[in-house]
């Protein structure tokens, strides 16, 4: 299970003043994004050299999936302080310049400046992506996951692992609609666990809800598995390639510990109708990568690929029982397998 390349030593990095981010700026725009679902704003900004960056501005008062997890701490702007944006710099490009922290109610918020990726990002839409830029994006996750196998987030900074399975859970949701459903998909999610109660299997349905309410069995078994850096978000609105082949990976608020199977079956769930390829061949091809880093992948890869199918259902059953009969079979399919593990 060890990774032939060892771990990077983390340089923390500073944050900056507010009032820095905006030096040389001669025109503020709102800016709009195509695939942003979390409610944070975001600013196009222009310089007077006429170059252009990107503001995003972060607060748990704004960003829905931030209550989810019960982010007070600004996990945006931790993750840069800690170092752990720069630990694939030659294969990763997250296009972070500076981090103004502290901001807002309770000092609960931060302001992200980037450089203009736009150009660089997986193109909205439904079309299907290449692929060379499946197979590159697979690649980097599995090489992004080995450099940091083992970590382990002892301080407690970032996303708890059973947090990430309970966002879309009756406690959540209720929040979100005596906010009067702020964003539309927390109340999507509310109306598609209604369809899964109807359309799921009856074994698969009653473990699925169990474990959205008590995610603590599929906790107790993962941490049996190997551990490492996670990420959170692979989906595309997140990823691109960059003019130098790198991997571009934004939006770095669900970061923390927990298996690499994790980020590959987020990928699979939100990704899937633009993905080239079976998501079985997409797993094949994970291992694969996983193996060429170094990774021993013997003995533990099935298991934890098996639990992580079925937390991805618990956390988006909901999504899967609004589509097509074909996936939501797949799906609870998997979940079967998983629950034969627990």
């Amino acid at each position: 299970m060890m990774s032939a390349v060892p771990m990077p030593t983390l340089t923390p990095r500073p944050t900056v003043s507010v009032e820095a981010l905006y030096e040389g700026v001669v025109a503020r725009e709102p800016f709009v994004v195509s695939d942003g679902k979390s409610g944070s704003p975001f600013e196009r900004l222009t310089l007077d050299d006429g170059s252009v960056r990107i503001v995003k501005h972060v607060h748990v008062d704004d960003d829905w999936t931030m209550r989810m997890t019960g982010d007070i701490g600004c996990h945006p702007a931790q993750v840069w302080r800690d170092g752990l944006m720069d630990v694939l710099p030659e294969r990763i490009d997250h296009g972070v310049l500076a981090v103004a922290d502290g901001l807002g109610r309770n000092g609960w918020g931060a302001s992200i400046l980037m450089r203009d990726l736009s150009a660089e990002m997986v193109r909205p839409g439904d079309d299907v992506i290449s692929l060379q830029q499946h197979l590159s994006l697979i690649d980097d996750m599995a090489a992004f996951c080995a450099r940091m196998w083992g970590w382990r987030d002892v301080d407690g900074h970032y996303v708890p692992l059973g947090a990430r399975w309970t966002w879309f859970n009756d406690a959540s949701l209720v929040i979100e609609e005596a906010r009067g459903w702020p964003n539309p998909v927390p109340k999507l999610a509310a109306e598609g666990w209604g369809h899964f109660a109807a359309r799921a299997p009856r074994d698969v349905g009653a473990v699925v809800d169990e474990l959205r309410h008590d995610p603590s069995p599929l906790l107790a078994r993962t941490r049996e598995t190997p551990s490492t850096f996670l990420h959170g978000d692979w989906k595309l609105g997140n990823l691109g390639t960059g003019r130098d082949g790198r991997t571009v990976l934004i939006d770095w608020t669900y970061p923390g510990d927990g298996p690499c199977c994790v980020e590959l079956v987020w990928y699979l769930a939100l990704n899937r109708a633009r993905m080239p390829i079976s998501k079985e061949a997409t797993i094949e091809r994970f291992e694969s990568a996983l193996r060429a880093n170094g990774i021993d992948t013997e003995g533990w890869f099935g298991h934890q690929l098996t639990l992580c199918l079925l937390a991805g259902l618990a956390l988006f059953g909901w999504e899967k029982a609004l589509g097509d009969e074909d996936e939501l079979r797949w799906w609870c399919d998997r979940a079967r397998e998983g629950i034969a593990g627990l």
